[in-house]
């Protein structure tokens, strides 16, 4: 920005000096047409005025062109080096986007390859053996609970209260048949007066004494 300011500076005067050229040649031109016309009257002293005044303008012409074309190289040379400086300028920006972008992807890089080394390290990979240690042990005790409940419930679902319902069933099958049987005996001992009845009960002992081992 300075380079522009003093490029846009150095400009300015320049063309300043050309306004004063072009006006000095302007008054020189104008005095050789005055010094022309006290000729044309015979007025040769102010001819001689007119032309000592027109020179003076032409020496200042002479001195401003002078001043143009010196300051016309420097003007050269400082827009030359102003478009080196704006082009090293962008030459280094674009630099450092790149190296920007590279820092952001080595970064990103870095992070990465952080994340695999704690996820391959012995620390984490201690905590999946824990884990699959644990896993394994929990499928071992779900076997064996299977394997107790086939034993004692033949594998199904609620087997203890099946094995109850039979043997429920069972027990209330010899109640019925003990109730039948003494129905009979009371039965018959109704039917046959009460010689009958001591005959059966007395039967009924016997049998009784030899399941006794009497």
């Amino acid at each position: 920005m300075k380079v522009r300011q003093s490029y846009a500076e150095v400009t300015a005067t320049q063309r300043r000096l050309v306004k004063q050229k072009e006006a000095a040649d302007a008054l020189a031109e104008d005095w050789y047409g005055r010094a022309q016309l006290a000729l044309q009257k015979n007025n040769d002293q102010l001819a001689k005025e007119a032309l000592t005044r027109r020179q003076q303008q032409v020496d200042i012409s002479n001195d401003l062109q002078s001043q143009l074309d010196a300051q016309a190289t420097s003007i050269d040379k400082l827009y030359e080096g102003m478009q080196a400086l704006e082009s090293k300028i962008m030459e280094a920006k674009a630099k450092k986007d790149q190296l920007v972008a590279r820092t952001r992807t080595a970064e990103s890089t870095q992070k990465v390859n952080d994340m695999m080394s704690g996820i391959s390290g012995k620390t984490s990979m201690d905590a999946f053996n824990r884990m699959e240690d644990k896993v394994e042990a929990l499928e071992a005790s779900a076997e064996v609970s299977a394997e107790m409940g086939a034993l004692s419930g033949n594998a199904l679902p609620g087997g203890s209260d099946l094995e109850k319902e039979f043997k429920m069933l069972e027990s209330g099958d010899a109640v019925d048949d003990e109730l039948k049987r003494m129905k009979g005996l009371l039965g018959g001992a109704s039917d046959g007066g009460s010689g009958g009845s001591k005959s059966s009960v007395d039967d009924e002992l016997e049998r009784l004494k030899r399941d006794a081992g009497l």
